[in-house]
């Protein structure tokens, strides 16, 4: 069963869909916290069950489909972002994602350019 399933039925649905011991296994409390940690009149909800991710997963279920009123919602979830010159600068001394970022403060554009120039191999973007 999808993941996202389990949200809609506290978001949207409140249809009890955990009616066999397949979709309580298949429930992953942290998704569904996760997703429902995104909206201001969910994260407190979310909070909770975070603070008692010992429960079973049907009464994290339950809880939150009673406790959670019923509206549409849909966020795009936060993705890590990537940056090329930290990337580079990784590459060309051997440092770490850590290093490389308090690096990059002290690097002008002038020489990141000469960095990426060395470190390019060639070939298509």
């Amino acid at each position: 069963m999808n993941p996202f399933d389990y949200v809609n039925a506290i978001n949207y649905d409140k249809k009890d869909i955990m009616d066999d011991d397949l979709k309580e296994k298949a429930y992953n409390a942290f998704l569904t916290n996760r997703s429902l940690s995104y909206f201001p009149d969910t994260v407190a909800a979310s909070n909770v069950m975070n603070q008692y991710h010992h429960l079973d997963k049907k009464l994290q279920f339950h809880f939150l489909l009673n406790i959670v009123r019923k509206r549409k919602r849909f966020s795009k979830w936060e993705k890590q972002h990537v940056f090329d010159d930290v990337e580079a600068v990784k590459e060309y001394y051997g440092y770490s994602n850590e290093k490389a970022r308090s690096a990059l403060s002290l690097l002008s554009p002038d020489q990141l350019e000469e960095i990426k120039r060395r470190i390019y191999k060639g070939g298509r973007k």
